[in-house]
């Protein structure tokens, strides 16, 4: 019997179809994909062809060779990987990689695809076997060349206009724009002031609240009264007139029904699971990945949920058929439609769409499954359930009221109320919304009861409120918002919307206050940058052609290498037009007032090492001075009294023990405390302006502590210790540093002997020119004393650590042969129809 080999992206997908197809069957995971572009410059050729140099990921070497040594049993090479563009790009450069490495040696190569996992999904994507889609792959491929030559091009630029180890992505960029101009558009908000008047009336016992529709026999606009004295004037008209009562005048009564909302796409889910969980698209992501590839439900593993990423609302029909029999157990037959509910999908990638984000089987309950689910697992798959029963439900129908009353005859008044009278698809979908921000039609202004009102009958009026507005801006982005905003602008597409969110976090261009992204600095001088110099390239339209582009690509319609010669024919240009900008000219600099004390200009802009203020300017006899901002201040809007507030650095805070006194400073490598000739780094939430002594104190004796803990061994009288270093045992005397020969073990060593190691090193540094000396110097001392108040990039010591380790990166790619794993690769298209 023949044997087959079956690839899938993750180990618990494999462990999952493992056990389906049985013994005939070894199922190896890719952990992904296995190549990716050469990091750096040439990747992608674009002298014309736009062949492209991809190398084995690192990580992923290991993988690749325990495919090849199981290939060497099998017959039969099935790629299982998802089913969208992404996964059929890892299957090609599988296949790619493997036909370099001669080792398919004419063996069948076919793909499976199942939007499920699920026994029978699994078993009927084996017995219809398909070739590779190159149009997908050439979709992917056209992508990635993109996004490099974004990526490549615009960065470089702005390490050297902007600031270093920035970056610029072609649809992160667009979506940093849209939190930024929000940002501006608050910024240049001005507040209007409006007044309401609420009348609370009753009946027999029962109270109820109108709202002021008619004024003077006028329509009540929102500004018709803008002040308290108007306000308080127009109430002393309608009480009069009322004398304590108002009169009903007109009651509509309306029966109202609400339609359930379809199910879930990859936008949607990533939407709800924000607002009504509070998860983050990453997190949202990662579980409904673990739901989609399997759980052990007690013996059993099985995918609980379809593919999480689609475009599509449609629903198999078998899928539809299992739904009314669960709703009618769940919830009777009265929440069952006599029809099915059909929904179309706006995608129009035909070529990739698929179900919505559903159960695999709706007879598996939340409560059903909730003991074997992790936290997030079992609030997202009942999520999924829920909303996915409630698309096939019948309407949730209210009956609603609106009253006008009358106070005299030239002021009404409005109240409104519905009464709920069939719960419909709301029986299963009516989870709380939690969000203050969310706008959902979950919330429900009329959901309140009114009395039965009759026209003509009267009503007490019990009291009138005159309560002060003023209009707010618009709302900072959440990421339910954003989602939703980059969704409605075609920005991306819904698979990559938790990494933009993501790398907008990481590279600290916006921050997430209260669920709400705010840009920092950094972040909208990259969008200025970007906008005024980029303009097309950060232009929601152009953005979405682009991606329209890109699935004409994938549905066959249109050829990758063209778009990528029309981008870059246009992009190139601008990019090297742009290279003669000066740094001055990329970071304006914002005038702030002049200190009193000097009676210098005070400044605000972005250094290299992250924004700050300056007194001074670099004509004066005497340098400037300068300062950081704090982490909740901004270029654009910090004060005159709060720049000033940052040149109270260095503080003295007190003395220790043992007399030394305390300083806490800002320096080269971030916020600092000195006691005597000691320094140690504040941590992340330690803020230099607010720190205490009994906190410094604490940081001094964690230091000692963990120094303590890495000694080997101390010289007392010398001052000498041997440590316990990152790379190996060292010595030092809090000045010098010196490596210890492999030849000698660190406890033999004398203290003639750490002398001796410690002048030599100090002689070698000296002939190097110092450079080395005062490397190790800064490193003994952790950080070394920097000029005070030098401005520094918040999270420096991170930063200068990411920086090492790209370096680091860099340096062991350029080690490596060039034959090794870097090949140039043709479009695939030629291989496409025969």
């Amino acid at each position: 019997m023949s044997k087959n080999l079956v690839i899938v992206e993750s180990p618990a997908k494999a462990k999952t179809i493992k056990k389906y197809l049985g013994k005939d069957y070894e199922v190896l995971a890719s952990y992904g994909h296995v190549r990716d572009l050469v990091p750096k410059d040439g990747a992608v050729d674009t002298t014309g062809s736009f062949d492209m140099k991809y190398q084995v990921i690192d990580r992923n070497e290991k993988h690749v060779r325990a495919i090849i040594a199981a290939l060497k049993d099998a017959d039969t090479l099935l790629l299982a990987t998802d089913p969208d563009r992404e996964g059929e790009a890892i299957s090609w450069h599988l296949v790619e990689l493997l036909r370099e490495k001669n080792v398919l040696k004419g063996k069948p190569v076919k793909r499976v695809v199942f939007h499920e996992i699920t026994e029978r999904a699994v078993a009927e994507a084996v017995a219809h076997p398909r070739d590779i889609a190159y149009d997908l792959v050439n979709a992917q491929q056209a992508r990635r060349a993109l996004d490099y030559l974004v990526g490549f091009n615009l960065s470089p630029l702005l390490w050297r206009k902007v600031q270093p180890g920035l970056s610029a992505g072609r649809v992160q960029s667009p979506a940093l724009r849209l939190i930024c101009e929000r940002e501006e558009e608050i910024k240049a908000f001005k507040p209007q002031e409006y007044w309401t008047l609420d009348a609370r009336a009753q009946k027999d016992v029962q109270s109820f609240g109108a709202k002021l529709t008619e004024l003077d026999g006028q329509k009540v606009e929102q500004f018709t009264l803008t002040d308290a004295g108007g306000a308080d004037a127009a109430k002393v008209r309608i009480l009069a007139a009322a004398q304590g009562s108002l009169k009903v005048v007109a009651v509509d009564k309306k029966q109202r029904r609400r339609n359930p909302s379809p199910p879930f796409t990859t936008s949607t889910l990533q939407q709800e699971a924000n607002r009504k969980l509070g998860f983050t698209s990453s997190r949202t992501m990662r579980a409904a990945q673990q739901l989609y590839e399997g759980v052990d439900l007690g013996g059993e593993t099985v995918g609980l949920i379809s593919y999480m990423r689609t475009d599509s609302v449609s629903l198999a029909q078998e899928a539809i058929s299992e739904l009314r029999k669960v709703i009618a157990k769940e919830f009777g037959d009265k929440a069952l439609p006599p029809e099915p509910r059909y929904f179309k999908s706006k995608s129009k990638n035909a070529q990739e769409a698929h179900e919505a984000v559903r159960p695999t089987s709706a007879a598996r309950t939340p409560r059903a499954v909730a003991r074997y689910l992790t936290p997030d697992q079992a609030k997202l798959y009942e999520l999924i359930w829920k909303r996915t029963m409630a698309c096939q439900m019948t309407p949730a129908v209210f009956d609603t009221v609106a009253a006008d009353l009358k106070a005299g005859q030239l002021h009404t008044f409005r109240a409104n109320g519905s009464v709920l009278l069939e719960p419909g698809f709301l029986a299963a979908y009516n989870i709380k919304v939690t969000d203050p921000l969310d706008k959902s039609d979950d919330d429900d202004e009329d959901d309140k009861r009114l009395p039965v009102l009759e026209v003509g009958e009267v009503v007490n009026l019990l009291d009138l409120d005159a309560e002060q507005h003023f209009t707010q801006p618009p709302p900072r982005y959440t990421e339910a918002s954003l989602v939703k905003t980059l969704e409605e602008f075609d920005i991306g597409r819904p698979s990559t919307y938790a990494s933009i969110i993501s790398t907008l976090q990481a590279r600290e261009y916006v921050r997430l206050d209260s669920k709400q992204f705010t840009p920092t600095d950094v972040g909208m001088i990259v969008n200025k940058f970007l906008t005024d110099h980029f303009t097309q390239y950060v232009d929601y339209e152009f953005t979405a052609k682009l991606e329209d582009d890109l699935d004409a690509v994938s549905r066959g319609e249109r050829e990758w290498v063209p778009l990528l010669a029309d981008f870059w024919g246009a992009f190139k240009p601008r990019v090297d037009e742009k290279m003669e900008l000066t740094r001055q000219e990329v970071s304006e600099t914002r005038q702030i007032g002049i200190d009193p004390a000097s009676g210098k200009p005070v400044s605000a802009r972005l250094g290299r090492y992250g924004p700050f203020v300056q007194i001074g300017t670099k004509d004066d006899t005497d340098k400037p001075r300068f300062a950081s901002l704090r982490a909740n201040q901004r270029i654009d809007t910090i004060t005159l009294a709060d720049a000033l507030a940052l040149f109270q650095l260095p503080r003295r805070l007190g003395t220790l023990p043992n007399g030394e006194e305390v300083d806490v400073n800002i320096g080269r490598f971030g916020p600092y405390v000195r006691h005597g000739k000691s320094f140690v780094s504040l941590k992340r939430d330690d803020d230099p302006y607010t720190i205490g002594l009994p906190r410094a104190i604490e940081l001094i004796e964690q230091k000692a502590a963990a120094l303590e803990a890495a000694t080997i061994k101390v010289f007392e009288g010398a001052g000498i210790r041997i440590v316990k270093g990152r790379f190996g045992p060292y010595i030092t005397d809090g000045t010098r540093r010196a490596n210890i020969p492999k030849t000698r073990e660190p406890e033999s060593l004398s203290a003639l002997d750490c002398e001796f190691f410690l002048n030599e090193a100090a002689e070698k540094d000296k002939a190097a020119g110092g450079k080395k000396g005062a490397k190790g110097k800064a490193a003994s001392k952790a950080p070394a004393k920097p000029a005070a108040n030098a401005p520094v990039l918040k999270k420096a010591a991170a930063t200068k650590k990411t920086a090492v380790k790209k370096a680091a990166v860099k340096k062991t790619a350029a080690k490596k042969p060039a034959v090794k794993k870097a090949t140039a690769k043709k479009k695939p298209a030629a291989k496409k129809k025969k």
